[in-house]
């Protein structure tokens, strides 16, 4: 995990930019990283941008404690999970990670709401689809079936057109990484979701 040590020293110093008590953290890989309008996107969540470059989920659990140290949120907003599957790790690690994720979140936090935001589709690593639609399946049933205060929010299926392939304008030129386009939808589903499930 030491190839992360630059970003976490970088997101341990977003807390000294803000002028206000973070009430909404986004936590997670490089779609949260490189959300450039996520503090005039979000400002009525009062939000502030852990996410870190490169990151999987293993990674965000290994340094929760350390990047959460500050903060007592009143919400986290969490992607990860398709970097895992980019480095060759199965679905059922991943799984396993993210009930670590929701353990240290309840340690820290309590039982604040938490919402999940399903690995999107991406066009770089469309092979991979069937462990990507395995991976948001499990995680999601174990939300409905054992997690009260997380949320399953569902951008997979927002980002496929009619013909069931990813929609490229909401991608990168790597298409991987999200467009402007991409970060417009993401707002607007993520929003909605945590508006309607407070």
């Amino acid at each position: 995990m030491f190839w992360y040590e630059d970003e976490i020293k970088r997101i341990e110093q977003e807390s000294l930019k803000l002028s206000y008590q973070p009430e909404t953290i986004f936590y997670g890989s490089s779609s949260i990283r490189l959300w450039t309008n996520l503090y005039t996107d979000f400002n009525y969540l009062k939000p502030i941008n852990l996410g870190f470059g490169g990151s999987t989920l293993a990674a965000c659990v290994w340094y929760f404690e350390r990047v959460m140290k500050p903060y007592q949120p009143k919400r986290l907003v969490f992607y990860a999970g398709d970097n895992d599957l980019g480095d060759g790790r199965h679905p059922e690690e991943i799984f396993i990670f993210f009930q670590q994720l929701v353990a240290r979140v309840d340690k820290r936090f309590g039982a604040i709401p938490c919402y999940f935001v399903s690995l999107k589709p991406s066009l770089a690593r469309w092979r991979q689809l069937d462990q990507y639609r395995f991976t948001n399946k499990i995680i999601n049933q174990e939300i409905a079936t054992h997690d009260s205060n997380w949320k399953f929010i569902d951008v997979y299926s927002k980002m496929l057109h009619s013909g069931g392939m990813p929609e490229q304008k909401l991608y990168a030129w790597d298409g991987l990484h999200l467009s402007k386009e991409g970060y417009l939808l993401w707002k607007q589903v993520i929003s909605d979701f945590i508006k309607a499930n407070p």
